[in-house]
């Protein structure tokens, strides 16, 4: 696989993401279903947005680690969350750390939704190559 970056400008990387990714060659694509703050007995998390997304974080690496794949290899992410305020100003360390823990190079897009199943208020949506 090769993954080429594209970034036209240079503001976007304080804010650990990439302007666009193209792969070429994968030998395999994974795209993930939403990962939230759901724990194992499938219980929905009712704690705050930043204890959620740490949980959603988790999730996520491990449904990409037991497909075998790595999360520096996630080339697209998109977060769902019911206040991007909240996300901005009380997470988006705990996301800029998960990107700096995987080295990853992704585009991401971060969307506010009105709601999100039972008591959630994050969620991750990733597409993963190989």
């Amino acid at each position: 696989m090769q993954k080429t970056v594209f970034n036209p400008w240079t503001w976007q990387a304080d804010l650990s993401y990439v302007q666009a990714v193209e792969v070429t060659e994968p030998k395999g694509t994974l795209y993930c279903a939403g990962q939230a703050a759901v724990h194992p007995d499938g219980k929905s998390s009712d704690a705050d947005m930043r204890t959620q997304l740490a949980l959603a974080i988790q999730n996520l690496e491990t449904v990409i680690s037991e497909a075998g794949y790595e999360c520096r290899n996630i080339v697209k992410l998109t977060i769902y969350s019911t206040s991007t305020e909240e996300f901005i100003n009380n997470c988006f360390d705990l996301f800029q750390e998960f990107v700096a823990k995987h080295e990853m190079k992704q585009a991401v897009t971060l969307l506010q939704v009105v709601a999100l199943n039972d008591t959630l208020n994050i969620e991750l949506d990733a597409t993963v190559v190989r």
